[in-house]
């Protein structure tokens, strides 16, 4: 993602059926773009909202044009969910995630726990092993504060309890929320939209797994990996 994106503009029209969102362009032109994101996008999908596209020749795809970035007031959010993990493995290479230490060398996409796979699998210079779990965040419903999830989630449920495993097997397990939003300076779990996931992030941070959250910023046409947010047990 290091290479500027050439985005195409235009004002969202609606979402629907989870993959598909109507954008008016502005050359005027009325398209139908790939949604890559399943959540519920809560806040996100006003009709009117500034919205970026990329564009592919490949034609093979059914629908040209992919949903990337939808402007909600003055903040960017970063809805392409796809791109996490390409986001969180440019901070990894770059060194930008501090509690991973220096010196190490990972994998992406490794099987573990009850037929799953991490995000990523790092091994540092004194051979421990990390196992880093990516979730994207792209809901805000308080000023300044981002929030996971958007809807109940049994499969991020799922993967906090892969992740106390994994310390109990004395390795270290990070759960990273991924905020692609840049307004927001602090992270919260949405307890009253999913209480057992609250009750899991607290049964997981009991257990030893670590909790990170990282803003992202939109600079240069490219979405990076930004500062380190604070995680609020409110």
């Amino acid at each position: 993602m290091r290479d500027p994106v050439k985005f195409i503009t235009g004002r969202l029209i609606k979402r629907y059926k989870r993959f598909f969102a109507d954008v008016k362009l502005d050359s005027g032109e009325v398209v139908t773009a790939h949604c890559p994101n399943t959540g519920s996008m809560m806040g996100l999908l006003t009709e009117g909202n500034i919205v970026y596209l990329t564009e592919t020749d490949n034609e093979k795809r059914k629908l040209k044009y992919t949903l990337e970035i939808i402007k909600v007031q003055d903040a960017f959010v970063g809805v392409n969910t796809h791109k996490a993990n390409r986001i969180v493995e440019e901070g990894i290479v770059e060194k930008k995630i501090s509690t991973l230490g220096k010196k190490y060398d990972f994998k992406r996409e490794v099987k573990y726990g009850k037929n799953s796979r991490i995000d990523f699998l790092i091994t540092n210079k004194k051979g421990e092993e990390i196992y880093l779990e990516v979730k994207n965040v792209t809901l805000s419903k308080r000023k300044g504060i981002a929030e996971f999830p958007d809807a109940v989630t049994e499969r991020g449920s799922k993967h906090l309890h892969e992740l106390i495993d994994v310390v109990k097997k004395k390795r270290r397990a990070i759960m990273l929320f991924l905020v692609q939003r840049d307004d927001c300076k602090k992270f919260r779990i949405a307890e009253e939209i999913d209480n057992t996931y609250k009750k899991n992030i607290i049964n997981a941070k009991q257990a030893g797994v670590e909790i990170l959250c990282y803003s992202c910023s939109f600079v240069r046409n490219n979405i990076e990996l930004d500062k380190k947010i604070k995680f609020i047990d409110k």
